[in-house]
């Protein structure tokens, strides 16, 4: 039993259900306040090492209502997409594992806030930007086969978008290590349109190394090679001997021939025993 499911075991029934909707309240506040008092977040609520220090300790939590955009459009649209997203991870990890994740990405942005202030001198203020986009990275990781419509027009896989987002991660954190170099160069990529942004790149690494512990703690026992081609071919002979697949998705008509990985589900919110592959089945339309 991993580290993650003792946790689960002792403090599962702490977990807060349905926790990405009151995430969104939070962004929506968050929105209200940079419309009425733009300046509100910057001077009493972002995340700020110094102030903290000095007592102001309520910034540890209310750094997170920062709106993903300012723009209502934007802002409308990054909330459908988080809450999309986050109500999916929850219903595939579990409310806890998912409450762990978010959490844990909070308590590591703060820790590494106060570490640099202590070490540096340097008051970097971190956003929840990457934060927030790491759970697309995470729903990427688990569904990479389903299909988003980019620009509303053509549709791709998420598993690309996911190596796009690993790009922007990687150009974040190098242009984070970038303002650490002497003056005159960084003044020189300044000129040239780069901006060293060691908030940012923080951030971005803190973000990607919540995601990697999380989910490296994540992985299930592994089995042997031995063991591994074993069960490979037990499942050939048993789909062999039923003389066709047992399982098929109601939306795209996969079946576990497809491919070795693939996992099915039932649907319980379905009039009558439909079935979908691991990518449809948070995403289809419920039959009635």
């Amino acid at each position: 039993m991993g580290w993650l499911d003792k946790l689960e075991r002792k403090y599962g029934k702490y977990a807060i259900p349905n926790l990405m909707y009151y995430v969104i309240m939070l962004y929506v506040v968050g929105y209200v306040l940079e419309i009425m008092q733009p300046e509100l977040y910057g001077s009493l609520l972002c995340l700020d090492a110094e102030a903290i220090l000095h007592g102001q300790i309520w910034r540890i939590f209310t750094f997170i209502i920062q709106p993903p955009s300012a723009n209502l459009m934007f802002m409308l649209l990054a909330l459908y997409l988080y809450y999309m997203i986050g109500n999916s991870l929850e219903y595939a990890w579990g409310a806890f594992r998912f409450n762990l994740y978010l959490f844990s990405g909070v308590i590591l942005h703060v820790a590494a806030c106060l570490l640099v202030y202590a070490v540096t001198g340097v008051n970097l203020a971190m956003g929840t930007t990457y934060l927030n986009l790491s759970l697309f990275l995470v729903f990427t990781y688990l569904f990479p086969d389903m299909e988003f419509l980019l620009f509303f027009i053509i549709p791709i896989k998420a598993k690309w978008l996911g190596i796009i987002e690993g790009i922007v991660y990687g150009v974040a954190i190098v242009g984070g290590l970038l303002a650490f170099l002497p003056g005159p160069a960084v003044l020189y990529l300044i000129r040239m349109g780069i901006y060293p942004d060691p908030a940012g790149g923080l951030a971005a690494f803190v973000s990607l190394l919540n995601l990697i512990i999380f989910m490296v703690g994540s992985q299930k026992n592994r089995f042997s090679s031995k063991t591994g081609k074993r069960r490979r071919s037990y499942k050939k002979k048993v789909r062999a001997a039923r003389g066709g697949s047992h399982h098929r998705c109601a939306v795209c008509g996969r079946t576990e021939q497809d491919g070795e990985e693939l996992e099915f589900r039932f649907c319980s919110k379905c009039a009558g025993n439909y079935e979908y592959c691991q990518d449809h089945l948070f995403t289809h339309e419920h039959r009635k």
